[in-house]
C-alpha cells in the first residue's frame, strides 16, 4: 500500500552567493517575494498538502532563519543543525533522516516558487507517488516553461516515468523543479559527510527507480535578483 508523506525537508542551508546582496544581512530563506518570505511560502504550500512536520536545515545565518520558522505554529518545525558544517543537499537530508522514519517525505528547496496548472502541484506529485516501484519522484518542469532558469536541462522522461540523464544530449527536455519525494531506503548506501543527493539519483537510476512528474503549470526558480525580479512580476500580472 502506498502512504501519503507527512513530513518534508526543507532545503535551507545554503550561502545564499547567487542573491547577493539580499543575502548581505539574512539568510536566502528571508529573502521576500511579494512580501513574505522565500521560506514561508514553502511552509503555506505544505501545510496546505496536509505535510504536519518540516525539518529546516540551517547553516548561513543560523539564527535568524531559525527565530523566524519556529515562531509559526501551523506546523510542527524542527531544525537540523548545520552551523559548524554545511552538508550539500544529500549529506543535509541525511543527518536528518532519523526524524522520517520509514515513510516516504517530500525535500523542498526553498528557492522553487510556481504556479499550478490543472490541480494542486504537491496533490499531484504525491498522487503519483508509488512505493513498490520508486525510490524518488521528482517534479520535473520543461525547460520551455521556466522563469530564472536557462540552462540545457537535467533530464529525458521516458513513457512511464523513469528519467535518464541528459548525458551528451545538448540539450534535455525537463528540468528538476526543487521538489521530490524520496523514501528512506534512497539514503540506504549514502555516504558520510557533505554530499549532492545526485550521487543518490544516479543510483536509483541505475536502479530504474528513478522517476518523474511533468509540472503543467510555471516553474520559477527564485535564485538571482534578477529571477526574484521576473518571478514578482510573474505572480503579480497572474493576480
Amino acid at each position: 500500500m502506498t502512504s501519503r508523506p507527512r513530513k518534508a525537508m526543507v532545503l535551507g542551508a545554503g550561502l545564499g552567493m547567487r542573491m547577493r546582496p539580499l543575502t548581505d544581512d539574512r539568510p536566502k530563506p528571508l529573502v521576500k517575494l511579494r512580501g513574505r518570505t522565500l521560506i514561508d511560502h514553502v511552509l503555506d504550500r505544505l501545510k496546505a498538502a496536509g505535510i504536519e512536520t518540516v525539518i529546516v536545515n540551517a547553516h548561513y545565518r543560523a539564527d535568524q532563519l531559525e527565530q523566524h520558522v519556529l515562531g509559526r505554529n501551523d506546523l510542527e518545525i524542527r531544525i537540523s543543525d548545520e552551523r559548524e558544517k554545511l552538508l550539500d543537499t544529500g549529506g543535509g537530508v541525511a543527518k536528518a533522516l532519523a526524524s522520517f522514519g520509514d515513510a516516504p517525505f517530500l525535500i523542498h528547496n526553498v528557492d522553487s516558487i510556481w504556479l499550478d496548472g490543472q490541480a494542486p502541484t504537491l496533490e499531484r506529485l504525491m498522487a503519483s507517488w508509488d512505493d513498490a516501484h520508486m525510490d524518488s519522484l521528482l517534479l520535473l518542469a520543461p525547460v520551455t516553461n521556466c522563469i530564472g532558469y536557462s540552462g540545457p536541462g537535467d533530464f529525458v522522461m521516458k513513457p512511464d516515468g523513469r528519467l535518464q540523464r541528459r548525458g551528451e544530449l545538448q540539450q534535455a527536455p525537463f528540468v528538476f523543479a526543487g521538489v521530490s519525494v524520496a523514501h528512506p531506503r534512497l539514503f540506504a548506501d549514502s555516504p558520510e559527510g557533505a554530499f549532492s543527493i545526485n550521487r543518490l539519483w544516479d543510483a536509483a537510476i541505475g536502479g530504474k527507480r528513478l522517476h518523474g512528474l511533468r509540472h503543467d503549470g510555471v516553474w520559477m526558480h527564485v535564485g538571482s535578483p534578477e529571477a526574484l525580479a521576473e518571478a514578482e512580476l510573474r505572480l503579480t500580472s497572474d493576480g
